[in-house]
């Protein structure tokens, strides 16, 4: 029998309905953490649905096992309800209407009160844009994100990290734990309605707090932290390889001109906006007559706020990544550790795999009702 590790989610019980993009990662984030996740998937499904972008091996598969049912085969149905009455959260990431369609949704256990009902969906279970397709990019593009992201010419995607996995997963996990600590206490349980382009635009207060005080354009490539000024951007080296410099206080700046060989005053004005054309040739010859790993030996290790851009094969033998434990090897692959890092019950990855298809006697004995 398989046990989820010690974790500071230890005894939490949490069926995963299979889905794709955040509804995995969230179930892989609770798992990680000690919660006890069991996946229930279509028969045949290989055990998850990221098999549609061609992944034999997810790592946002990992730590759980899988039951696959039918659920609309009623005695499939009888057993999936069962799982999820002796459940403390699920997670779902069905068009709306769907699982109550199933008789499954949230109304469909007054048994268990203090069931906390995790709903990922791209436009919210509600508004005129809910029952409709959609993908990160969409969800992007209406939240205001995609339009602020990229050059002056065009929006650049930001692959599908702002929208799934930020606006998406994190929302979702972070309603659910919410939620999960008032049922503690009021023994009421409750549906977190996670739509991403909520959360992208959660995720953007800080960009409208400095638009409503005027300190921000909507013309891409113009704001501080966008790439518009110079000394916020990336730069390219003698070799191909490219630098990300930030040094937005004037001691950073300082220390990055000096390590670049620049003479006191020899760089133009950063204050005189008019000059920043002038700046942004400097940096950029100067930044060509090296290549990327000769300025991160000069840089990286000062306040400079200057890091060689690294390829996602380079990033996982960089020494502080090494250092921090940030990567592990799983099932023959390398994929992140389990993140935040805490002190007394660090996460751990479990067990379970979603290669493993278990019966379903097996996964109602281990949570015993």
């Amino acid at each position: 029998m398989q046990h989820a590790p010690q974790g500071p989610l230890t005894g939490l019980r949490i069926v995963e309905i299979s889905g794709l993009g955040p509804t995995p990662f969230t179930a892989q984030l609770f798992a990680d953490m000690g919660a006890e996740v069991i996946r229930i998937a279509r028969p045949n499904s290989a055990g998850a649905e990221n098999h549609v972008l061609g992944m034999e091996n997810d790592p946002l598969d990992r730590g759980r096992d899988v039951l696959e049912l039918d659920l609309k085969n009623p005695e499939h149905h009888a057993i999936a309800r069962r799982l999820i009455l002796r459940a403390d959260a699920l997670i779902e990431g069905m068009r709306p209407g769907a699982m109550e369609r199933l008789g499954l949704g949230p109304e469909d256990f007054p048994e268990n009160p203090a069931l906390v009902y995790g709903r990922m969906t791209g436009w919210g279970q509600n508004g005129p844009l809910a029952h409709r397709a959609g993908h990160d990019i969409n969800y992007l593009a209406l939240s205001g994100a995609l339009g602020a992201i990229g050059t002056a010419e065009t929006p650049v995607v930001p692959l599908n990290l702002v929208g799934d996995f930020g606006g998406g997963t994190m929302y979702l996990a972070f309603g659910m734990m919410t939620a999960l600590w008032s049922a503690r206490t009021s023994g009421r349980g409750q549906v977190v309605d996670a739509a991403i382009t909520d959360g992208v635009a959660s995720l953007l207060g800080m960009i409208h707090g400095m638009a409503g005080n005027g300190l921000w354009s909507d013309r891409r490539g113009e704001n501080m932290i966008d790439g518009g000024i110079p000394w916020y951007g990336t730069y390219a080296c003698a070799d191909g390889g490219h630098m990300a410099i930030g040094p937005l206080e004037p001691k950073f700046w300082a220390e990055l001109q000096r390590l670049m060989g620049f003479a006191e005053g020899e760089l133009p004005d950063r204050a005189d906006k008019t000059r920043w054309p002038a700046l942004r040739a400097a940096l950029a010859a100067r930044f060509a007559e090296k290549t990327r790993d000769e300025w991160a030996a000069i840089l990286e290790p000062s306040d400079a706020c200057a890091t060689p851009v690294l390829m996602l094969s380079e990033a996982v033998h960089h020494p502080h990544n090494v250092a921090r434990g940030a990567y592990l090897e799983h099932e023959g692959m390398v994929q992140p550790a389990p993140a935040p890092k805490l002190s007394l019950t660090p996460g751990a990855i479990g067990p379970g795999s979603t290669r493993n298809r278990i019966p379903p006697e097996e996964a109602l004995s281990r949570w015993q009702a």
